[in-house]
C-alpha cells in the first residue's frame, strides 16, 4: 500500500463521516432537540438589574502611582 492509497482511504472515511453528522444534524429526529437549543439565547429567566455596588463610584485617587 502506497502512501497515495492511504491518503485516498483517509479521505474517503472523513468524507464519509462528515456525511454522516450533515445526516444525523438534519434528521427529524433530532429536530426538536435543535428547536429547544436554539432558543437557549433568547430565553431570560430574569430582567437584568445591576447591582448597588456596580452602580459605585470608582475611586481613582487613593493609589499613588510611582
Amino acid at each position: 500500500m502506497t502512501r497515495g492509497d492511504l491518503q485516498s482511504i483517509i479521505t474517503l472515511i472523513a468524507f464519509v463521516a462528515f456525511i454522516g453528522i450533515v445526516w444525523w444534524a438534519y434528521s427529524k429526529r433530532q429536530r426538536a432537540a435543535f428547536s429547544e437549543a436554539e432558543r437557549i439565547p433568547l430565553d431570560d429567566d430574569a430582567p437584568y438589574r445591576p447591582s448597588a455596588e456596580a452602580k459605585a463610584p470608582i475611586d481613582s485617587g487613593s493609589r499613588e502611582v510611582r
